[in-house]
């Protein structure tokens, strides 16, 4: 139960929600006020079409840039991509006026322009009920500490008056809404402001559907392609490694069994070698599972997992892991991969001496990153192990991107979905 009630306190996204709260009433005031000037002078103007055409064209630049900012506000602080509608749709074609007519009449311009108009509402009511829940908690945990400056050392509310040691107790009244008010506040403000991205600034709920379809369908075929190849792989290093081991154990058992009797000491030498390819053999075992999945994985998470990865690495790296909720096992085993191919891929082709790896949970994304300073010029298709990665990610419904110019340094970006 107590650790339910402090969960947004385990996780950066509470933090992340709580600055882009405070950009909301700035941001919806400057909005609301500038639509709202444009937009009566439109209609103002609108009996002499020529003379609306100015406000009306400066409306439309208005609510297509405060679109894609927030679009862009909404990815980086709350994790949410959201399509552009304006974008995936064909270009207008024609004259200028008919490009102009075009946008003039798009529903997706006046949802827009219909998200700089609530801006301002969903503004105050999140803006004031969030800020006003830390402010709260704030003053009254500072009440005791103002209190000897105040006449005759008392806090007047109007119908009561504070004075020491009332004070405490609201202290620890405020310190309570801080840790248990405050921030599911803050977490529910940020809710709101998501639903209303995607209701206005996202595409419409059939496109995003049509979309998720398809996207489906390419995560099912990446998904069947990624457990092929999985497949073949394990199938390949068994053949080629433990079973190549394990012929040659029973040869040397068997030659051993014959030379006992005439020859003793040949035997033992013959045992003594079988013992040593038995070793071998169960370690290219133990590589092997620890390949398909790693026990530490499973026990202790991915921080745990990657710090054994990192440890046995050529170079140093710099591991950061913020994920305070674990994903699913499937999403964490991904991650894991991804930065396991990616480091191995570092030390044995970037020329790399340093490289870092970031992994944070934001929002219902965990977003990976693998970056060094090496030569540069890696590419999924060039059979370095990316394009298997690509595809283990994609079969999960997520994103791979790989920055990589000539001359580095190179970056691998890996979003995965994790929605709890």
């Amino acid at each position: 139960m107590i650790a339910r009630l402090l969960q947004p306190w385990r996780t950066a996204q509470t933090w992340r929600t709580l600055a882009h709260t405070a950009l909301d009433l700035p941001i919806g005031i400057a909005l609301f006020t500038l639509t709202i000037a444009l937009l009566g002078a439109t209609l103002g103007l609108a009996i002499t079409l020529p003379l609306a055409i100015v406000p009306l064209g400066l409306l439309l630049l208005l609510a297509r840039a405060a679109g894609t900012v927030e679009r862009s506000r909404l990815s980086a602080l709350h994790g949410v991509r959201l399509d552009d509608p304006i974008r995936s749709r064909p270009a207008a074609t024609g004259s200028r006026w008919a490009r102009f007519r075009a946008a003039a009449t798009s529903k997706p311009r006046w949802k827009e322009i219909g998200y700089c108009l609530l801006r301002l509402p969903a503004s105050m009511l999140v803006f004031g009920a969030t800020m006003g829940s830390w402010g709260v908690a704030a003053a009254l945990v500072l009440l005791p500490v103002a209190l000897p400056a105040m006449p005759s050392e008392a806090a007047n509310f109007g119908a009561f008056h504070v004075t020491a040691p009332h004070a405490y107790l609201l202290a620890v009244v405020g310190l309570l809404v801080g840790i248990a008010v405050a921030p599911w506040v803050t977490t529910l403000g940020g809710k709101i402001d998501v639903a209303l991205g995607r209701w206005l600034l996202g595409p419409p709920v059939e496109v995003a559907l049509a979309e998720r379809v398809v996207k489906a369908e390419t995560g099912r075929v990446a998904a069947v392609d990624s457990a092929e190849a999985e497949r073949r792989r394990i199938e390949r290093d068994l053949h080629d490694g433990a079973q190549q081991r394990l012929v040659a154990l029973a040869v040397d058992l068997g030659a051993a069994r014959e030379r006992l009797e005439t020859d003793p000491e040949g035997g033992k030498a013959l045992v003594a070698e079988a013992h040593e390819e038995a070793k071998a053999a169960l370690k290219e075992i133990r590589d092997l599972v620890r390949g398909i999945h790693p026990v530490i994985l499973e026990d202790r998470g991915l921080d745990a997992a990657l710090s054994s990865v990192v440890a046995r690495l050529p170079i140093p790296v710099d591991l950061s892991v913020e994920v305070a909720v674990r994903p699913a096992p499937a999403i964490e085993s991904a991650a894991y991969f991804v930065v396991s191919e990616a480091l191995t891929n570092v030390a044995r082709h970037s020329s790399a001496t340093k490289a870092h790896v970031s992994i944070l949970r934001s929002g219902d994304r965990l977003i990976v990153e693998v970056r060094d300073n090496g030569r540069g010029g890696a590419d999924p298709a060039s059979g370095t192990g990316l394009a298997g990665l690509s595809e283990r990610v994609v079969g999960l419904g997520g994103t791979m991107d790989v920055l990589s110019p000539d001359g580095g340094p190179t970056t691998v970006l890996v979003e995965l979905p994790c929605a709890s």
